[in-house]
């Protein structure tokens, strides 16, 4: 189809229309492809806490359920929900790996293992396309931190590059991927989107990938250099270096026109690929169950002392609820690929209290604050605009600075932070000139003291309660830095007395100069002290039969385009679990985090539960496990050290020229570690299942099988993980697979061994000689050492 185009025409093609869509010329027929962001579900793109989607387990937590058909089925739900929003390609699966547990994405990875996070990833690929949804899998390559992401350079070995990092991207080629996203970051010393070596050497060349690859949005710094690397999709539109904009240096010969014509077709291919025999989404109480069946089979259960879980309803008459998550749980991380959350998804909190209403007295503490950097705004609107909305800030945009500006729109917005892009929220928002935004809500005391009011922006700001200026910044912000501190979110507070039933009007005046994105941020913190708040936490403990604490993070912990400072809860959580552990030693801990973490207070602890970011679904799901409903089915998708100088690969921070060395090479997490607390596939759930026997037979293609006996010793159906790995030339996973048992049910599963995962890079691919393989249920658990038959030579 792209014969009956110029070459201009072609060439246009290379860039994106508009910031989520493709050039598409309807003549020739050939749709123009919509787009979105998704590794957890399907975002707006505006950042509208009001565009309501599915939320999933992130996909640490699906990568810890070690389960390759739930992950197609996870896939499909989101394809679906790309349907139903218009969408024909979603920026996911990343499978990036979890190189350092301070990587501020570290929860939008599956794992710290390729293998893993490769199968799991390919397997969401199949089930996202299964609905006619194209999947672009993101961030090729080595965008495994946030750290100076936009300049960074990778120094990464080739046996490395090609063993680790680029082998998730290779297995979802294989699955059939509709596209690739380039990195911001280089490698080896070249832009990922200027990367010929691996772009067309070995992507397009050596994997003969037919699909599009694309730049992550405004990553692309050269016209000539980066079509000849093997880009073929500047994001977003309209072009900055590729399409109309490369037409100089097509007059000057600068540009192969081949390669012109390749990069049209493969945008083409994949219009016509995505924009037709769509599926019907899962929807209603289909998708509620699947999303609470993913959040339970990614709990991670790593101690359980006295079988205090699961908690069977009856047992025990008094249950204390502690902890600031239970309340105020952490559902996702902080990207601009944010989910608007239903306000009807339970929270463990009400889910937890509403499973054990009926056998026993259920109390609950916070313990610390739920929201310690940025509390909520719980105001209702100054005015009502007839939309529905009884709480939240009422919006007011003018097209100027000044008092005499023009008003262009009003909205009810229930959220604390606001973010207006170019492009995106021009109906609003005019980003491009200089202009003023108003806020203005009634908030309602319910007690007397000091409350904290909070304010920040990317711009000059002021904060007005019953008239008065409490909060100012007046310094302008130049727009080189606006993102910068958009990303920050540093806000400045004061304290104000009010009394219980008082009424405030706060006001919230914003003016800003012209840049392609923009951000303004508050809230009100109502009266308590630290003090209090674990001493109530303390008494319910010492009170009850049972304790669930529940802690982890907020929203804000994980954060695209910034890294964590360590590894440590923080240090009030710490506090409150040494505080409530000692008043009741019967406390099962959940941790609701989204990456490795320390956790050397666990021994404390008589149970702990890792629940990562697991959804919306997390209420349901956290309240059947601690029941005994459905069984934690997680297992480890990365090791914990003992010491953060355990670590393989720990700091994140570029040296002086802006490199960062993968100095560990294939020595990547557990692979690293002589001794970790935890390592990769450890776990437990509530069924007693044995590994009876394990052995390796020849595959019909070339590779192996291990055939594995597994047994299920209990009265209740569980499930668990045989994991095959290899010890030479490094300790290494080469293949898994999930046993779903009924009680008292005896089979053999099959487990594929990939000739690949037998082989290593040196300067071509080469079998391992002795490869050590073992199975286990973890990689320290050696129950079966296995015996290789012999393989036909690589020909």
């Amino acid at each position: 189809m792209t014969d009956t185009l110029t070459l201009e025409e072609q060439l246009a093609m290379t860039a994106g229309a508009a910031m989520w869509s493709t050039v598409g010329y309807e003549k020739a027929g050939i749709p123009a492809l919509s787009m979105a962001d998704g590794p957890m579900g399907i975002a707006s793109g505006r950042v509208d806490e009001r565009d309501i989607a599915l939320l999933t387990p992130c996909p640490t937590a699906l990568g810890a359920s070690w389960d390759v058909e739930l992950n197609a089925r996870v896939g499909a739900l989101v394809g679906g929900e790309a349907i139903r929003m218009g969408v024909d390609m979603v920026l996911a699966p990343n499978v990036n790996l979890a190189r350092s547990p301070l990587a501020g994405r570290a929860f939008e990875y599956f794992s710290e293992e390729p293998v893993l996070a490769g199968v799991l990833g390919a397997a969401w690929t199949t089930g996202l396309q299964s609905t006619g949804t194209a999947s672009v899998v993101k961030h090729l390559v080595c965008n495994d931190s946030e750290t100076d992401r936009d300049r960074m350079n990778a120094v990464v070995d080739e046996r490395t590059l090609r063993e680790v990092y680029l082998l998730p991207f290779e297995l979802c080629a294989q699955a059939g991927a509709g596209g690739m996203l380039a990195a911001y970051n280089r490698v080896n010393g070249d832009w990922c989107a200027e990367q010929h070596h691996v772009l067309t050497t070995i992507v397009k060349g050596e994997w003969a990938y037919p699909g599009l690859i694309m730049s992550d949005w405004f990553g692309t710094h050269s016209t000539a250099a980066t079509l000849h690397a093997g880009l073929d999709l500047e994001m977003p539109g309209p072009a900055r270096f590729l399409g109309f904009r490369a037409n100089e240096a097509l007059a000057k010969g600068d540009l192969d026109t081949g390669r012109i014509r390749d990069a049209a077709a493969r945008v083409t291919r994949a219009a016509l690929r995505f924009r037709q025999d769509k599926t019907a989404p899962i929807v209603g109480r289909d998708a509620d169950n699947l999303l609470v069946e993913a959040a339970a089979a990614g709990f991670v259960m790593l101690r359980n002392e006295g079988g205090l879980l699961p908690l069977v309803p009856g047992r025990d008459r008094h249950i204390a609820i502690i902890g600031p998550n239970a309340a105020a749980p952490c559902y996702q991380g902080g990207t601009f690929a944010k989910i608007a959350v239903s306000p009807q998804a339970a929270r463990p909190l009400e889910a937890i209290m509403a499973r054990f209403a009926d056998h026993a007295r259920v109390d609950y503490e916070p313990g610390v604050d739920p929201q310690p950097r940025l509390p909520s705004m719980p105001v209702t609107p100054c005015r009502d605009l007839g939309d529905g909305f009884a709480s939240g800030m009422t919006i007011d945009y003018y097209d100027g600075q000044q008092a005499d500006a023009r008003l262009i729109a009003s909205e009810t917005r229930d959220t604390n932070s606001l973010v207006w892009f170019a492009g995106v929220h021009d109906d609003v928002a005019m980003l491009g000139q200089p202009a003023r935004i108003v806020a203005r809500g009634i908030f309602r005391a319910e007690q007397d003291g000091d409350h904290i009011f909070y304010l920040g922006a990317t711009g000059p700001v002021v904060m007005r309660v019953d008239g008065a200026e409490v909060l100012a910044q007046q310094e302008p912000i130049p727009s080189s830095d606006v993102m910068g501190k958009l990303k920050s979110g540093d806000a400045r507070s004061v304290s104000l007395a009010l009394r219980a039933g008082q009424e405030a009007a706060v006001e919230v005046e914003f003016t800003y100069d012209p840049a392609r994105v923009h951000g303004l941020w508050y809230g009100i913190r109502r009266p308590d002290t630290p003090e209090a708040m674990l001493a109530r936490a303390v008494a319910l403990a010492g009170q009850a039969d049972a304790v669930i604490l529940m802690v982890g993070e907020t929203s804000d912990a994980s954060v695209e385009s910034k890294d964590r400072g360590d590894t440590h809860l923080p240090a009030e959580q710490i506090a409150l679990i040494e505080a409530v552990t000692a008043a009741n030693p019967r406390t099962a801990v959940v941790a609701n985090v989204g990456h490795a973490f320390d956790t050397r207070w666990e021994d404390r602890a008589a149970a702990l539960l890792i629940a990562w970011y697991p959804g919306e679904g997390f209420g349901e799901a956290i309240a059947q496990v601690l029941a005994g409903d459905r069984e934690p089915g997680g297992r480890m998708p990365v090791a914990i050290a003992r010491e953060e100088s355990d670590y393989p690969a720990f700091s994140l921070t570029p040296d002086a020229n802006g490199d960062l060395a993968y100095a560990e090479g294939t020595r990547i997490g557990y692979r690293g570690m002589a001794d970790p607390r935890h390592t990769l596939g450890e776990g437990s759930g509530y069924a007693d299942i044995a590994l009876l026997a394990a052995r390796v037979e020849l595959g019909d293609d070339g590779g192996l099988v291990v055939r594995a006996t597994v047994e299920n010793r209990s009265d209740r159906a569980g499930s668990d993980v045989i994991q095959i790995y290899r010890r030479a030339p490094e300790l290494a996973l080469c293949g898994f697979a999930k046993a779903h048992l009924a009680p008292g049910e005896r089979r053999d599963i099959l487990i594929p061994i990939a000739r690949r995962r037998l082989q290593s890079w040196r300067d071509g691919w080469v079998d391992i000689e002795n490869p050590g393989l073992f199975a286990g249920r973890s990689a320290r658990d050696i129950a079966f050492d296995l015996s290789l038959p012999a393989l036909e030579p690589i020909a």
